[in-house]
Parts: C-alpha cells; structure tokens; sequence
C-alpha cells in the first residue's frame, strides 16, 4: 500500500507535542559521531563474525605492540648492526623469537615457511594444552560434585539431608575417641560443596574429624555405591521432609539391603515421621537395623515436658555427649548381688537396669532381683570409662526416709494449642497414661465435624475450643491460671506456607502467654514445639517455658544407638514401651523435708517404690526461675537438706503404651457451643477414620 503524505515542507517535518509525539526534525542533518564510537562499534561487529576474525585481531594487536618494541630494542642496542638491512634482519629475529614464529632469514619463501611451520608447532602446543586444562578441569569438576568413591574401612555413613543431619554429625563428632580421626561420609542429593559448607558453619570446626560429602540419591544402589556402605561401621538413614519422606526411607533402606547383601552388614538406624510405616521401615532395615519414629518420640516428649517442666532439658543431657548419658557397664562384680545391693555400691553413676546375657533389657527390675553371670548394668554416668565398683554399698539414713504409702494422686488439666499430625498422638499418649479426671482443653481455627454423642467412660475428657491460637482473643477466654501445663504445637512443613516461617506462628502465640504472665505475674508451664533450632534461642519463653526441637530427640537417640548399639533396646523400653518413664517427683516422696541425707538415701527410698533415682533439682525461690537445672549422677554419699520443693529425677516402671499409636478420631469432645465434635486430623477437618481408638468425656 502506498503511504501519502500531503502538505510537507520538503526541509522539515514536524509532529506538535499536542499530539502527544516527540518532534522530528527531517531536514536536519545527522549529529557526526565519535571516532571511538565508530571504532568500536566496527571491532565489535568483527569479533561477532567468527573465530578466524577473533584470532586476525589478536594477531595484529600482537604485531601492534611486539613489533614496535622488538624495533625500539634494536635500535637502542650498542651492539646492532650498523645496515639498515641488518637492524631490518634483526628486528625480524627479535619479533619472530617473542612469537615463537622461527627466526629463519634469507628468501621471502623461505620466512615464509619458517612461519607457517612456527604456527602449525603453536597450533599443536595449543591444542595439547586445551586437552589437558579440559580433562584436568573435568576432573575437577567431578571431584567437587563429589563422583568419587569412599575408600574407608570403620567409617560412619549418613544418608539423606535434613535438620536432623546437624544433630546426628555433630553428636558423633563429640562421641570421637581420644586418639582417633573417624571419618563421617554425607550422601545426599545436593552440591557436595554446600553440603560441607553448611555442616561446618553450623558445627563450627571439626578438627579431628574428617567430613567427605558425596552426591547421589541414597535410595540409588548406584550412589550408594559412592561411600562403601558395606565397609562402614554404621549407616544412619535421616528421615525425609518432604511429604512422601517415609516412603523415601524405606525405598533407601531396601536400596541398602540390595548393596550390602544378605550377609550382615553394618548397623542400620533410621527414622521415619509416620508410625503406621514403623513395621514396612523395620522389614526393609532387617535384623541389624533400628527404626525410630519421630512423631512419636516427639509427642511423647511434649507430652513429659508438659507434666513436668524442664523435663526436655534433662533428655537432651541425658542422650547428648555433652554431660551425662547411658552406659553399658560390664561390672563381673556385681553377679550374685541384689540390684538394690549393686545400684548403692555405684558411687559416681545411677544404675536403672541390666541387660540379661541375650540382650534383654530389665529396667527398674522388682526388688529382690539378683544380678547373674554375664548381666550387664545399664547405668547413667558422665563418661564411658570403667565403673567404679565400691566394696560396700553407700551409707543410708533409714529415719531420712519418708513414710512409705501411696503418693498422693491429683488429675491433671492440660491445654493444646494448634494442631498437627502428631496432635493425635499426643491426645492418645494421654488417654493412655492419665488419672481419672484429667483434662485436655484443644484450642484450634478448625471446626470438628459433629458425631452423635458417646456414653462410655475414659480417664481423660477432652473439650474443643474454635479460635486461632496465635490471637489474644482466644486466650482471654480462658482460665489459664487453672491449667498444670500447656502445650504450643507448631505446623507442618505439608500444611501449606513456607517452611522457613513455620515457627512465626508459635512464636507470636508464646509472645501472648507470656504478656498474660506479665500482666497477671503468674507462671504458666509451657512447652512449644518448634521446627527451626534458631527459634530456640529467640522464643520469649517465660520462667516455666520451654521449647522442643521437632526431630532433635530423635536426631540424639540416632547418634547414641550409632555409638553403643546394645543401647538400642534400652532406648526402646524407655520411650516406646513404657508412657512417661522418666518423671520428677518432689523430694518429699522419698526423703523427709528439711533433713540433711545423703544421696544413696534417695536412691534406696526410690527402689522401695520400683523407681530408680538419677538426680535432682533443687528449688530456690529466690531465682528467677525456681527451678536450677537437673543435677544428674551425684555421688552417693553427698549429703544435702532437702526440701519438699525439691524434685528427685526418677526412671519408673511406667505404662504400657502400643507400640504404633493409631491417628485417632476422638468423639465426644465438645465445642465451645455445647456441639459435640471430633478432634481434627492433619490440619484439615477430615471425616472419622473408622476403627480408629477413640476417647470419651
């Protein structure tokens, strides 16, 4: 189509800025432009056109500058040649030499050729030295994704990558030998180089240790080749984070079998989130593998710290290698004694059980029980030297000893705040262990769906209040003076949002129990569950508060197991078999108030009852928080008054709990309406899961 344009000025055209465009001046001639500009521009679009014109140029800024200077050499030498000619000839030599061209001279051919053969030689050098820099490189590159294979006999090897993998690493870094550099391989599916950097950022310096970080996924036979499973000492699984993490550890595990064979092996440890895929974990690790579930250690670990604040610290130190931790003592001495004769002729550690001589764990064994030949003492002392075993047992004050009688019993009232998966848990650990006439208030934004009201009876009654945790407003609606303990759950990493802020919520609902602490100066036990170990450290707790790493008990009992294998079933006695086994108990169950008793007093009193005694905690009302740490493993005869304030840290027979707590529906309970309701799953509402073990008002 053919564009017209009338009525033009042939010098000037222009568009007013009423309408909205710039001015055009036509006529006008165009500004003259730099001469560096153009220059530019021209070597610009040179060096685009190919490879030829990149090396043209580099060969002429090569002459533009050794030319010149070869030239300027020889006419400054004293010694040149006096001829034209000959300055010519050796401002040739002096170019070619700095060149590598050949310094032949003589017929123009002939320099000529001495050129071309100068390139072809720079040609090959060239290349011979591009091979070597790119297979050098490619060598490299491999070595720092982390391809090649572990050569170690004895090392421990950790596979997946989670927040556990700074706990575990850096348990068995403090559980190193004197005199031994144990070497600790890492395989995940992530840059070798960031692995390692974020281990020792977060650990600090691993001297001592040697760290060897590979590439691969775990659950690939193939990768799991890289880091020699099969020469190891130990294989740590790490539970998965993502929402099919479980079924990525058993698919890791049978991957292990496959490598490793049918003969033997390392021990395998392992944890999974869900204990309904406890049994498929346990088939996968076979005989030699241990398989922990972490909700439900979690949850019981709420569960304790919330009926007896401070408790979470004393299970860090206990299972750390910090401080004091269980042992298996081989005391040959012992064969023939009671276990009360044993436990008080230990001066500097606690014994709570032994281990028969097929490994079976007797914890908190019935009075009267003697110890045989090749019985082992599971005891709680601050290092893994040799026991010391006294020839008499420790002196005890019998008037010291408070009346013997049943202790006084009181039902409890708790308060859950949120919900998770391991909510029902925590609701199923108490309807199992708690007295008649305890209570469970859950305060939670989801409304359960109504259920026809139930008739039978349970120890625990359970009552649903809908509202947000995290608002002041729900709290203002509650007699929080009137609760032994609360109980701050934080989300899932599956329930939506980002992983990384999952605490924000847990942090801002501890923020408005404790501005209730402040404005009322009551003490309000509290324990939160927390995903982020960072959160710890700027959680506005209270003097009772407390806070629980979600997977860190876990990460600790994984590192222990590592360490002393045969502890694997004391671990599993203490917190899968037995409901709330270690308890503090105030000290005028044992002792009487204001009289001054040595420790072994304690001890004894404690094994009237079936508990065995590990420490204390003093009180001192004057403290800003009451409580002083634990005291774990005082010597027998250390003697002290005691008040009834005191608590005496004790590990007793417990309750039978089962083994895979189910997620429970819990009917009955009721809603700030007078409704009646099902506790909520997942985070969710879902419907009732049929079958599932219920609690009743």
């Amino acid at each position: 189509m053919e564009r017209r344009v009338a009525n033009v000025d042939p010098g000037t055209l222009r568009v007013s800025e009423a309408d909205g465009q710039q001015g055009v001046d036509v006529g006008r001639r165009h500004e003259r432009v730099p001469l560096r500009h153009r220059t530019r521009y021209l070597f610009d679009r040179t060096l685009a056109r190919s490879t030829g014109a990149l090396l043209g140029w580099v060969a002429v800024c090569c002459l533009a500058v050794v030319v010149p200077v070869s030239t300027l050499l020889v006419w400054t030498d004293p010694n040149a040649p006096r001829s034209l000619s000959g300055r010519l000839v050796q401002v040739w030599r002096t170019s070619a030499e700095t060149l590598r061209l050949g310094v032949a001279t003589g017929a123009p051919l002939r320099m000529l050729l001495s050129v071309l053969l100068g390139l072809i030689a720079l040609l090959c050098v060239s290349t011979v030295v591009g091979v070597v820099t790119t297979g050098l490189g490619d060598r490299l590159a491999e070595l720092r994704r982390g391809r090649s294979r572990v050569v170690e006999r004895g090392h421990t090897v950790v596979l997946g990558w989670s927040d556990q993998v700074f706990t575990v690493v850096g348990e068995l870094i403090a559980a190193r030998s004197t005199g031994t550099r144990p070497v600790i391989t890492v395989l995940a599916d992530r840059d070798p180089q960031a692995m390692e950097t974020a281990l020792t950022s977060v650990l600090g310096v691993t001297a001592g240790v040697r760290l060897e970080c590979r590439t691969g996924v775990p659950s690939d036979p193939g990768a799991l080749a890289l880091v020699s499973p099969g020469a190891a000492r130990a294989v740590v699984v790490l539970p998965a984070e993502d929402t099919d993490g479980d079924l990525t550890v058993v698919r890791t595990l049978l991957a292990l079998r496959t490598v490793l064979g049918p003969r033997g092996g390392p021990r395998v440890v392992a944890a999974v989130h869900d204990g309904r895929r406890l049994q498929a974990a346990r088939l996968a690790a076979g005989p030699r593998g241990t398989v922990l579930g972490t909700d439900q250690t979690t949850a019981r670990l709420l569960v304790q710290s919330a009926r007896h604040p401070g408790m979470s610290a004393v299970l860090r130190d206990l299972l750390d290698f910090s401080g004091a931790e269980f042992h298996i003592a081989d005391v040959p001495q012992a064969a023939g004694l009671s276990f009360e004769q044993a436990a008080l002729r230990l001066e500097t550690s606690c014994a709570v059980g032994f281990l028969r001589a097929d490994g079976r764990p007797v914890l908190t064994p019935p009075r009267g029980t003697v110890l045989e030949a090749g019985d082992r003492l599971v005891t709680v002392a601050h290092d893994d030297g040799p026991t010391p075993f006294g020839a008499h047992r420790a002196p005890v004050d019998p008037t010291a000893l408070a009346p013997a009688g049943p202790p006084p019993e009181h039902p409890s009232r708790l308060l859950l705040l949120g919900w998770n998966r391991r909510a029902p848990l925590i609701v199923d650990t108490l309807r199992r262990t708690a007295r008649p006439g305890a209570t469970l208030d859950l305060v939670t934004g989801l409304e359960p769906p109504r259920v026809e009201p139930r008739t039978d009876s349970a120890p625990l009654r359970l009552t649903h209040h809908p509202g947000d945790p995290s608002a002041p407003e729900t709290l203002t609606g509650l007699d929080l003076r009137a609760y032994d303990g609360v109980i701050a759950l934080g989300a899932d990493r599956q329930e939506g949002g980002d992983p990384e802020r999952a605490d924000d919520r847990t942090l801002l609902t501890i923020l408005n129990l404790r501005s209730w602490e402040e404005e009322t100066s009551g003490v309000l036990p509290v324990v939160a569950e927390m995903r982020d170990h960072r959160s710890r450290t700027i959680a506005p707790l209270g003097p009772a508060g407390d806070v629980i790493v979600r997977g860190e008990l876990t990460a600790l009992l994984m590192a222990q197991i590592v360490h002393t294998p045969e502890l694997a079933a004391v671990f599993e006695e203490i917190f899968a078999v037995r409901g709330g086994a270690l308890a503090l108990h105030p000290a005028d169950r044992y002792v009487r108030p204001g009289r001054a008793a040595s420790f072994a007093t304690v001890v004894a009193a404690a094994l009237r009852v079936g508990e065995c005694a590990i420490g204390y905690r003093a009180h001192d009302p004057r403290a800003p928080r009451p409580h002083e740490p634990v005291r774990l493993c005082p010597g027998k005869s250390e003697r002290r008054v005691w008040h009834a304030e005191d608590e005496i840290l004790v590990l007793t027979p417990g309750r039978a709990e089962p083994v895979h707590p189910p997620q429970l529906t819990v009917p009955g309970t009721r809603t700030g309406h007078g409704e009646q309701g099902v506790v909520p799953r997942q985070g969710d509402s879902p419907p009732a899961v049929p079958g599932a073990a219920d609690i009743a008002p």
